[in-house]
């Protein structure tokens, strides 16, 4: 009975997930003016990132030592531990690449937290890379932040 419960639950949780085919557009009821404000967050750190400006891009990411970044590398623990990674693994602009975000699904997780899923790519000179992330955000004073981030690296899909 309880993997029937779980599974329901499963079922019912990711229902809210749908989004409209053409716009994107959560059908979970999350308010327009968050999910703009967190929109804002990403297109700032795209700009920000295509411009080499780590230290701006870092700028949407929660000031803390609880913030965490979870990839290949491991987990990264606080704001200095994040930067510090992004440094080690973009160490120039031509490893920077251009960035590009998309897929984007908000999923409100209350009325000051979100959850957001999409696609990252990064187009570089040495070779295009990319993957999938998940961004916990958290509605603060000075705005909505990333409180977790989880980034992963998909190789591309070759054709058979």
């Amino acid at each position: 009975m309880r993997s029937v419960t779980i599974a329901l639950g499963l079922v019912l949780m990711l229902g809210g997930w749908l989004t409209s085919p053409s716009k994107g557009s959560p059908v979970n009821g999350m308010p327009t003016e968050d999910r703009a404000a967190i929109e804002g967050v990403l297109t700032t750190q795209q700009k920000a990132w295509n411009e080499g400006n780590v230290d701006t891009f870092l700028e949407g990411y929660w000031r803390s030592e609880e913030l965490t970044f979870s990839g290949s590398q491991g987990i990264a623990r606080g704001w200095n531990g994040v930067r510090d990674r992004y440094r080690k693994s973009y160490p120039d602009r031509a490893a920077m690449g251009k960035l590009d975000f998309s897929g984007l699904e908000y999923r409100e997780l209350g009325p000051d937290a979100a959850l957001v899923l999409g696609h990252w790519h990064l187009v570089r000179e040495k070779g295009d890379v990319g993957g999938v992330f998940s961004l916990v955000f958290q509605r603060f004073a000075a705005g909505w932040k990333i409180i977790h981030d989880h980034t992963s690296v998909v190789p591309p899909q070759t054709a058979h």
